[in-house]
């Protein structure tokens, strides 16, 4: 672990020069006692690391040192750089060691590629927090330790238990067998087998989770993109109600909360949305939708729009003539 950590603040120095002893232990989420520590293990080691006193000093390293990977082209460290640059490495756990990874590409890269590389990188964006209306992306939280211990078991092939609150269930402990994990629109999920069934379960709603010692029962190799499509297929064709709606943009996050799951989402003529929604049964999507009143609007299917109808109907009868009831 330490080691990792001399290369990255011997990569940082590289990269961007000078730096204090306190910009350093924030970059490498350390101590300062920690960084200068590290500054005289890497001075001992022959690294010409030397420091600057002053209003404007710091680190640096002399120049010229460095280590070049030239097998590395422009297009393949641009490649590496802007898939470091979405949210994956971080929905997954592994912020830091995706900042650590991308570091050592860039020093590794020829001088006549770094800052050509860098800079392009900088003009893509991937996945960024809001799309174009502004809406916040919805990321779902997943405590660290969970996260890492489930990320540690799907890679090296482990059993797992997992303390897991399914809907409307109270949270208890299962033992699976981790197949893979997948990351959908914030979301993160872990396929895994129980009792040779397949199993999907959200992982913001597992609590706690204990790698065991005992090997996973699964196979040698997956091929997750199609398991994940297989696993989506399986769900969507269950005995729900699919539902076209219109819906007001600020409304859209109210509406998938009580949605079982979301089919397809476009933009809409007239500034709203266009959703093809699943819900449990009819009764289900009329509540669903009666709660969002006028800033949603059901147009399949239509016995949907009759019973949401006939409702408003009602109501409007109770109150229509503006008098109070004969008991008020």
């Amino acid at each position: 672990m330490r080691a990792d950590r001399l290369i990255s603040l011997v990569l940082l120095l590289r990269q961007r020069g000078r730096m204090t002893a306190d910009a350093l232990a924030r970059e490498l989420e350390v101590s300062t006692r920690t960084v200068l520590r590290d500054i005289e293990a890497l001075s001992a080691s022959g690294v010409p690391v030397y420091s600057e006193r002053g209003r404007h000093g710091g680190f640096a390293l002399l120049p010229g040192f460095r280590t070049e990977l030239a097998g590395l082209n422009h297009d393949e460290a641009l490649a590496l750089l802007t898939a470091g640059a979405s949210r994956g490495g971080r929905d997954l756990g592994l912020g830091p060691e995706l900042a650590s990874a991308l570091r050592k590409v860039v020093d590794a890269l020829p001088e006549r590629h770094r800052a050509t590389t860098s800079e392009g990188a900088g003009r893509f964006l991937v996945e960024p927090e809001t799309d174009l209306l502004s809406r916040p992306t919805d990321v779902e939280p997943v405590p660290g330790p969970v996260l890492g211990e489930v990320r540690r078991a799907v890679l090296s092939g482990n059993r797992l238990r997992i303390r897991y609150a399914a809907a409307d269930q109270e949270p208890r402990w299962r033992t699976v067998d981790p197949v893979g994990l997948v990351t959908v629109r914030g979301r993160r999920y872990l396929l895994a087998t129980r009792s040779g069934a397949d199993r999907t379960y959200r992982l913001s709603r597992v609590s706690d989770a204990a790698r065991l010692a005992e090997p996973a029962r699964r196979p040698e190799a997956v091929d997750l993109e199609q398991a994940w499509r297989e696993r989506c297929a399986r769900f969507l064709s269950g005995d729900h109600l699919a539902v076209r709606v219109r819906v007001d943009p600020a409304r859209r996050e109210e509406l998938l909360d009580t949605a079982v799951a979301v089919r397809a989402e476009e933009p809409g003529a007239d500034g709203g949305l266009l959703l093809e929604v699943t819900f449990q049964d009819a009764r289900h999507a009329e509540w669903a939708l009666w709660r969002l009143g006028t800033d949603v609007e059901a147009l399949a299917p239509p016995s949907l729009r009759a019973a949401l109808r006939e409702r408003a109907a009602a109501l409007a009868a109770r109150y229509g003539d503006g008098s109070a009831g004969a008991d008020a």
